[in-house]
């Protein structure tokens, strides 16, 4: 009996050490700061299934920072923020990018065929944007926006000028507020144009289509990429491995989004995305 109390306190005893070490090595981590924007889905979605990645299976305590574009951008370059999964490239953030390249390091896509735009569902007459002025009327005359300051709304104030729409204003409001107005327009079958991109959820929603633009104003497909601060890599190797490799489809990130839209909190939305698969996140931390 002595000899097995013996064992089972020295088999605590490894334990308690194993533990230990874990807390050890855990503490050993820094802390990541990961920014993303606020309302932004595919944004909200991605920097919460790669956080949650990086909390559970690498062992870091990461804060997520919901914020704006130009102070995101700003944050990773002076080291506030170590990293975001939510720069558009080469054109929405483009300007921030040429502003900042020096001090940021750019990882890679997680998104292809990311695109920004004036929106409309697929009822209303409108084809191109320059469309917009001769049924301006039936648009109340504007294009219902998100943030100001955001790329697609600095694209549009150009886009209002190149395609002389005199008869059209910009509303800022916010990226809810705009689903919110396109949800009741979509339900009363009402003509509205949004500024929005893709990927994001009101695509698998409804039947939208992009406004024609000729003049590229919103430039061509983007891509949705990982920047972080240069100083990553020596601060967090395995962590940048892993946001290097971290990309996925419309189709993926669409399911967290519609989960989140659906009322999922964003954190849990990201647990039952990575439950569901572990070949993917396996992959990714190869």
């Amino acid at each position: 009996m002595r000899n097995l109390k013996t064992l089972c306190l020295q088999g605590l005893g490894v334990a308690a050490l194993a533990l230990g070490m874990s807390g050890a090595m855990a503490a050993d981590k820094p802390t990541l700061k990961i920014g993303y924007v606020n309302g932004w889905d595919d944004s909200v979605a991605a920097t919460h299934v790669a956080g949650e990645i990086l909390k559970s299976n690498l062992g870091y305590t990461v804060e997520l920072k919901p914020v704006e574009p130009a102070i995101m951008w700003q944050g990773v370059a002076r080291g506030d923020l170590d990293a975001t999964l939510s720069a558009w490239l080469p054109a929405t953030h483009g300007e921030y990018y040429a502003k900042l390249k020096d001090k940021v390091v750019v990882l890679g896509a997680n998104y292809e065929g990311a695109k920004i735009g004036l929106i409309v569902p697929d009822y209303v007459e409108a084809k191109t944007i320059e469309d917009l002025e001769k049924y301006s009327e039936a648009f109340d005359g504007k294009i219902t926006g998100i943030d100001a300051g955001a790329g697609v709304m600095r694209r549009t104030e150009e886009a209002i000028e190149k395609y002389s729409l005199n008869s059209i204003k910009l509303m800022p409001s916010s990226g809810p507020a705009m689903a919110t107005a396109l949800t009741r327009a979509e339900k009363a079958q009402k003509p509205i144009v949004v500024t929005g991109w893709i990927p994001h959820w009101m695509f698998a929603k409804w039947k939208l289509r992009f406004l024609e633009d000729p003049q590229k104003v919103y430039g061509d497909a983007e891509h949705v990429d990982t920047v972080v601060n240069p100083g990553l890599e020596a601060k967090a190797a395995d962590a940048t491995a892993f946001l290097k490799k971290f990309s996925w489809n419309g189709e993926e990130v669409g399911a967290v989004m519609l989960a989140i839209r659906d009322g999922a909190k964003p954190e849990q939305a990201a647990k039952d995305w990575i439950a569901k698969n572990p070949e993917r996140v396996a992959g990714w931390l190869q």
